[in-house]
């Protein structure tokens, strides 16, 4: 028999999210009105592309948290925008990559706790993403021509990312362990590519299940297909957070 969503508890919740990678702005509606007593955050980037800041403000309407998987990459003027707009809209969790250096992510902080405070209103998350987790190790040093492991780059990045003011660093769950020493407690792990076991990692090649992720340290479990393609949606986030609950 499926639980509750009335008995899991909100801890849980508040470490699932789901990707909201739908072309129909309806449907987008509808998922998070089936969904939003079950999953803490709600992600949006090619919808966001879509449907635009009105998309936002219609989800927020809904009393529910919107993780802007916007991946933001720019000079450091350009993200000083961002960090003014991302915090005006009302978003609880922004991405930006490491790789654009220190005073690129020190502008998006600037801005954002600037106008946090004009605004009267907690500030977004800020996440570096270190490497996709689509990147191996082969890729990492054929395709993007960086020498090293995969944990050597995303420790130094998420180094740059705790330097920088940023709250976390999105990586992959076998990441977390290797990289976290020298960085702050608090520190926020974002991790895409988790996985119920059995569960195939599709195009994420660094992947593991929503137990091991926990037990690392993940702060948060982004899932798309996994809640996407059931016949029930609901069902299957239940059970992903009775996963979660058994995790902790």
């Amino acid at each position: 028999m499926t639980a509750s969503p009335h008995r899991t508890s909100e801890t849980a919740r508040e470490r699932l999210c789901l990707a909201l990678d739908l072309p129909d702005r309806g449907e987008i509606i509808r998922l998070v009105d089936e969904l939003k007593d079950v999953i803490g955050y709600f992600k949006l980037n090619s919808a966001f592309t879509l449907h635009g800041p009105d998309l936002v403000r219609e989800i927020l309407e809904r009393d529910v948290k919107i993780f802007m998987d916007l991946k933001l990459h720019d000079i450091p003027n350009t993200l000083a925008g961002y960090g003014h707009a991302v915090t005006s809209l009302g978003a609880h969790i922004v991405t930006l990559h490491t790789g654009g250096g220190i005073e690129m992510m020190r502008a998006a902080v600037t801005a954002a706790d600037k106008t946090a405070a004009e605004l009267g209103v907690e500030r977004p998350k800020l996440v570096g993403v270190t490497l996709l987790t689509s990147v191996d190790e082969q890729t990492l040093n054929g395709d993007l021509n960086v020498p090293g492991t995969v944990e050597d780059e995303v420790g130094r990045r998420a180094l740059l990312a705790a330097e920088a003011g940023l709250d976390g660093i999105v990586c992959a769950p076998s990441d977390i362990e290797a990289v976290r020493h020298g960085l702050p407690e608090d520190f926020f792990y974002v991790t895409p590519g988790t996985r119920s076991p059995g569960e195939s990692g599709n195009d994420h090649k660094r992947i593991g299940t929503h137990a091991e992720a926990l037990a690392g340290g993940s702060s948060l479990l982004v899932l798309g297909r996994r809640i996407h393609h059931a016949r029930d949606r609901r069902r299957a986030a239940l059970e992903v957070l009775r996963e979660i609950e058994g995790a902790a």
